[in-house]
């Protein structure tokens, strides 16, 4: 799958890191990807795991932006989730993530990788369908996610360094597999001025 993806609501090609089991775009502003079994972006910090096959469209922004949409997750097994992602390379990557807990929560996850993961559980959630977005502000980075698509809350603030692509994944890392469906995918280049304020 070398060929570049054309999604309205993104100014620049989307190409494919790992494939999918299937895909569609849906309109203009709307993707669904569905995961195979098996499959993650993780590297254990405290073991030797590495997982890198979960599949994920990916473009290259340039400067600062801001990329959101509602995401639905068809949550079935733990850890099976739909993400915005950032990629800089192999071991520097990003994920905001809806994720279904070992408690059986939809939960709000976020994982930032420089040669190992951290895992950050957030705020839990009602439903597997919530907003998510990712803001570039110069060499810094900032999560937010929202329940109702109006009030924001950052999730997470950080850098890795430099430019990274950005775009959506799918994963299962213990399932059979797992379905996402992008939606209200809306991209801007804006420098988001206000990262704690809701808006």
């Amino acid at each position: 799958m070398d060929d570049a993806v054309t999604l309205p609501a993104i100014p620049a090609p989307l190409r494919w890191l790992n494939t999918p089991v299937d895909w569609r775009v849906d309109g203009p502003d709307a993707l669904t990807v569905t995961a195979g079994p098996r499959t993650d972006l993780f590297t254990d910090p405290g073991g030797p795991d590495r997982f890198a096959n979960a599949p994920a469209l990916l473009g290259d922004p340039s400067g600062d932006f801001t990329l959101s949409a509602r995401v639905t997750v068809s949550l079935a097994e733990t850890y099976d989730a739909g993400v915005l992602l950032l990629h800089r390379d192999p071991d520097t990557w990003a994920k905001l993530c809806l994720e279904l807990s070992p408690q059986g929560r939809p939960t709000i996850v976020s994982v930032v990788t420089r040669g190992s993961s951290d895992d950050a559980n957030g705020i839990a959630v009602d439903t597997g369908d919530v907003w998510l977005r990712i803001a570039r502000i110069g060499d810094a980075y900032a999560f937010h996610a929202s329940t109702d698509g109006s009030f924001w809350q950052l999730v997470r603030y950080f850098t890795f360094g430099g430019a990274a692509q950005v775009g959506f994944l799918a994963q299962s890392p213990l399932g059979p597999g797992s379905t996402v469906w992008f939606t209200g995918i809306a991209y801007a280049r804006r420098t988001l001025s206000d990262l704690r304020g809701g808006s």
